[in-house]
């Protein structure tokens, strides 16, 4: 009964650690290296799309800062005074 008992906790490991074997191959395979860094380099491209959106908003919100501060103190526009025509 025992020696039953460790053949088939032997077989039970045994498959596990080749199917665990298995899926590391397959991972180390191109198309799963490719798989994988698809996916990381989506995974990025996506938080830096989301970091530039951020920035332009921070950089439109600082614009209008800056516009609503400046437009009281700044001077009225030069008008040329009139001046003679050389037609």
């Amino acid at each position: 009964m025992k020696r039953l008992f460790y053949l088939a906790v032997g077989a039970g490991v045994g498959i596990a650690a080749v199917r665990k074997a298995t899926r590391t191959a397959k991972k180390l395979t191109p198309s799963g290296l490719a798989g994988s860094a698809g996916g990381a380099i989506s995974g990025v491209g996506g938080s830096l799309r989301g970091f530039l959106d951020d920035i332009k908003l921070g950089m439109a919100e600082r614009e209008m800062q800056l516009h609503e501060a400046l437009a009281g103190e700044a001077p009225k526009p030069f008008v040329p005074p009139h001046s003679r025509s050389t037609r």
